[in-house]
């Protein structure tokens, strides 16, 4: 049956193999469980509270729709993509429509959902598909580039390796002395170990052996030397019946009334712009890194994907646990051996038991995770010397993707960059006709995004 619905061995995949992969994937973004009702309900600042959706009514609606969505994604287009609720959009409806439009939590859910229906509409009519198909070879590369410094970046930062720096110093070197990062390096040494003994478990082995190792050193400290998520501790309870109260909560679309139809329509061109572009270059960047993009750069069944990636948006939005989108943390799936969507289904089936068992997944902490992905950050920048550096038109629009995504935090900003300064070059040498259309239109749009402060400002957003 496995073989009729996922073709393991066409992919050259393993029933082990796929469940290794879907552990290994949810481990990674286990974190989301908490860190997103956290973010929504504006935990530990105190004059924001109450603004927010409640946290276990948040936590269950996170679960469930990336459950749902990410079993979908694996029966649908069959590649080993996991969906939860999207880091960085979370933020924009906290910080942007919430706390700084002053919307209800649930009408700033219409508005994921709005922006998700619309990117439907867009994947059905082929826009989203089209719009792929027509970057270039030289940015498709980067952008897989660009996501794997982003996850290295994601890792170091998570681990405590690398931390914000004093004035004039955005990045420093952390405190390798202290507890969670002398834990995380020996995470690392570990992963590196495994890797290079060619051991296909050797992430997941290397997430389990350090959270026990976090949970001894916890304990040693008093429990003192991990932060939520991820306390590394024995919880006081195994389980947690899921509070299914928000559910439904994001239909509500009284948007347009609160704040007048071009502010309305302003937030949702923006908030949609930056979930298209994300899952985009989490696509390409997973695609490569699973050898599955044709020599173009395209990937099979890519409509199959777009479309449960714009549903779960949708679905995400309904249910008040935001924006669900493609994660990037996939690729560490794949680089401990998923092929297929039986790893998705694994990965999905763990997001839905975490309804029930939330406080183990609480169990593993940041440095537990943070070596797979600075060691999956490293596995995805092999494809950087196939970017032609030395050519102007392909190689400096591929440098600022590959630089902004880290630097920025952010795919879409990377992405952005890429595209606007792509069209710019061609266009200053007088080759604007060897540019696409959808990559103009596409860099306009990306224009317009940049100058969205400003916008608002205008329209009074």
């Amino acid at each position: 049956m496995l073989e009729r619905c996922f073709g393991l061995a066409r992919a050259g995949a393993t029933v082990g193999g796929e469940i290794r992969g879907g552990l290994t994937t949810f481990m990674v973004m286990a974190y989301i469980i908490f860190v997103n009702p956290a973010i929504l309900g504006f935990a530990g600042i105190p004059a924001l509270q109450g603004q927010g959706p409640p946290f276990a009514a948040t936590q269950a609606s996170t679960c469930l729709v990336a459950g749902v969505m990410t079993i979908a994604m694996g029966l649908v287009a069959n590649y080993p993509l996991a969906l939860a609720s999207g880091m960085g959009l979370n933020a924009a409806v906290a910080y942007q429509l919430v706390a700084g439009m002053k919307l209800p939590w649930q009408a700033a859910m219409g508005v994921v959902l709005l922006e998700g229906l619309v990117i439907t509409v867009l994947v059905v009519t082929g826009l989203r598909e089209a719009i792929m198909k027509a970057i270039p070879a030289s940015l498709k590369q980067a952008i897989g580039v660009g996501i794997g410094l982003f996850i290295l970046f994601i890792g170091l930062n998570a681990s405590g390796i690398v931390k914000p720096g004093p004035p004039g110093v955005p990045v420093t070197l952390g405190v390798l002395t202290s507890a969670p990062v002398a834990v995380a390096l020996f995470g690392l040494l570990l992963v590196l170990w495994f890797q290079s003994r060619g051991m296909t478990a050797g992430l997941l082995l290397g997430i389990f052996a350090t959270t026990i190792l976090a949970m001894i050193v916890n304990a040693w400290t008093g429990g003192r030397a991990f932060p939520l998520p991820g306390q590394a501790v024995i919880p006081k309870t195994l389980t947690a019946w899921p509070d299914f109260s928000s559910l439904g909560s994001g239909v509500d679309l009284s948007v347009f009334a609160r704040v007048g139809v071009i502010t309305a329509v302003v937030t949702i061109f923006s908030i949609m712009l930056s979930d298209f572009f994300d899952t985009m270059g989490t696509v390409i960047g997973v695609g490569a890194e699973g050898g599955w993009l044709t020599p173009e750069g395209d990937l099979p069944r890519l409509n199959r994907v777009l479309l449960v990636d714009s549903l779960a948006a949708a679905a995400g939005g309904a249910a008040g646990a935001s924006s669900a989108t493609t994660f990037v943390e996939s690729s560490a799936g794949v680089a401990a051996g998923a092929r297929t969507g039986l790893a998705s289904v694994v990965t999905g089936v763990c997001f839905l038991l975490a309804l029930f068992f939330a406080p183990v997944a609480g169990i593993v902490p940041a440095q537990a995770t943070a070596p797979a992905l600075i060691l999956v950050g490293f596995l995805m920048t092999a494809l950087v010397r196939q970017i032609p550096f030395g050519d102007l038109e392909e190689g400096f629009p591929a440098l600022l993707t590959v630089a902004l995504m880290p630097f920025t935090y952010s795919i879409t900003d990377g992405i952005g960059a890429g595209f606007v300064s792509y069209c710019v070059i061609k266009l200053l040498r007088g080759k604007g006709a060897e540019v696409h259309g959808m990559m103009y239109g596409t860099a306009v749009a990306f224009v317009i995004y940049f100058a969205m402060p400003a916008v608002r400002k205008v329209v009074g957003a």
